[in-house]
């Protein structure tokens, strides 16, 4: 399907009133679900993409790859050597593989490696730690029986999605001793305890943030890193990639974040943008801007992923 590059002031103006009904804590978080599978189905998913349908940890899950990548050769090997476990965002209680197709669809094609979708259970039918589990578990069955090795395997995610990957990424190390080889955050919730100052910004507001936050933890404990990895051990982590816009909510936690990780000695790239949205990615296919900001992810993902060895120079 053709990429399109809509005008940002008329971007918003759709958005706008779009989110402002979605994501509305008064509106129950079926009829949320419902909505953003509608409204994602104007993301186009790009031309030779190849979807499948399988099960991680006991959940559905999507395998998505390019159908152009080469499949005999140095390149088919180094693609199927590495792997990306996305793990998507919607506050951890909404958000699905149709929310998410398209963005993961472009890290596919971007990396030339397949992209693993999860779709994790979500609160408040299932608070913390469900969520944090199926991402855990996934990751090992892509070890265990999938065949990938673990410090080839990366694991991105966005919003909700993010702070999941960073949970997972330090329980992977704090208990089997595994280290990804890569993390890509997209604007992560790394700590659903802080209230940010703003009401809103474009997609998200504040009660519908703190519902969210609310729906997750249920009878859990807020200190716990799993459910707020930023309060949790960050030594140890792989090379990170951190975008944010600077219009949103979570700005100022993602700049906490960034400090946090240099300071704990993690390699950090980090991407702010201006006059974008809360992970505007999911529009990629629709804003030229948004598109450089995946690809720009993608690369950063290949690159660990797809280290240049000496043979491959000649």
């Amino acid at each position: 399907m053709r990429d399109f590059d809509i005008p940002l002031p008329l971007a918003r103006a759709v958005l706008d009133p779009v989110f402002r009904v979605i994501l509305n804590d008064r509106l129950p978080f079926a009829a949320q679900r419902v909505l953003m599978d509608v409204m994602s189905r104007a993301q186009p998913v790009p031309d030779d993409t190849v979807v499948r349908r399988l099960r991680l940890a006991g959940r559905p899950a999507e395998r998505i790859t390019s159908a152009s990548t080469v499949i005999d050769g140095p390149r088919a090997r180094a693609a199927e050597s590495g792997a990306i476990l996305y793990l998507h965002g919607g506050g951890y209680t909404v958000g699905s593989l149709t929310t998410h197709r398209s963005l993961a669809a472009r890290l596919a094609h971007g990396t030339d490696c397949p992209v693993y979708v999860l779709d994790y259970r979500l609160a408040p039918e299932h608070p913390f730690p469900a969520a944090l589990d199926d991402a855990e578990t996934a990751f090992l069955e892509l070890v265990r029986e999938k065949g990938h090795r673990p410090e080839r395997i990366a694991i991105a995610g966005d919003s909700a999605g993010g702070g999941l990957t960073l949970a997972t990424a330090q329980r992977l190390v704090a208990d089997h001793g595994l280290a990804p080889a890569a993390l890509g955050l997209i604007a992560p919730w790394s700590d659903p305890n802080l209230i940010p100052d703003r009401e809103r910004d474009l997609v998200v507001n504040r009660p519908w943030s703190r519902s969210c936050a609310a729906a997750y933890l249920g009878a859990g404990d807020g200190d716990d890193s799993g459910y707020a990895p930023l309060r949790g051990a960050l030594h140890g982590l792989p090379p990170t990639y951190l975008q944010v816009d600077e219009g949103e909510m979570l700005y100022d936690q993602c700049l906490t974040l960034e400090a946090a990780l240099r300071d704990a000695g993690v390699h950090v790239r980090f991407s702010r943008t201006r006059g974008l949205w809360h992970v505007a990615q999911l529009q990629a296919g629709l804003i030229g801007s948004a598109a450089a900001e995946v690809r720009e992810l993608a690369d950063f993902l290949r690159e660990a992923l797809q280290p240049v060895s000496v043979r491959d120079l000649g």
